[in-house]
């Protein structure tokens, strides 16, 4: 599908979507094409701004809220010492004294989890996936 800007003989502009560039002029020239405002039936294609892909990372920041997430998600792996899938193991170690404390972050499945809650231990939920690092 294309979309065309289009305009008829006394200047309304309008748009349209057509299957392609023929199907349009095909289209119009049987009369089938007309203006949204008045009606008529004499309607061309306007003058078009290119649309262009925006240029950016695909891994930049869309709006505030991506920026935000994408701050706090440096400010804790620069701060904390990642443990992978040893999280729940290591969260509760220390918890329990058997291990120093540190600031880590890694993954815990839901039930890992929930037992660290109902327990006590200090742990919360980031609102971003890892990103996958090797142990």
């Amino acid at each position: 599908m294309i979309r065309y800007d289009l305009r008829c003989e006394k200047g309304h502009d309008f748009d349209g979507w057509f299957r392609s560039s023929d199907g349009f002029e095909t289209l119009r020239d049987a009369g089938q094409v007309a203006c949204a405002t008045c009606g008529t039936t004499r309607v061309d294609r306007a003058l078009m701004a290119p649309a262009l892909a925006e240029k950016r990372p695909l891994t930049a920041a869309r709006n505030p809220a991506e920026a935000a997430l994408e701050a706090l998600r440096r400010k804790v792996e620069e701060s904390s010492d990642y443990v992978g899938l040893s999280f729940a193991e290591e969260a509760r170690a220390m918890h329990d004294g058997t291990k120093p404390a540190r600031a880590i972050h890694g993954e815990a499945r839901p039930e890992e989890a929930r037992r660290l809650i109902e327990d006590g231990v200090p742990v919360a939920p980031l609102p971003f996936l890892p990103r996958r690092r090797a142990n």
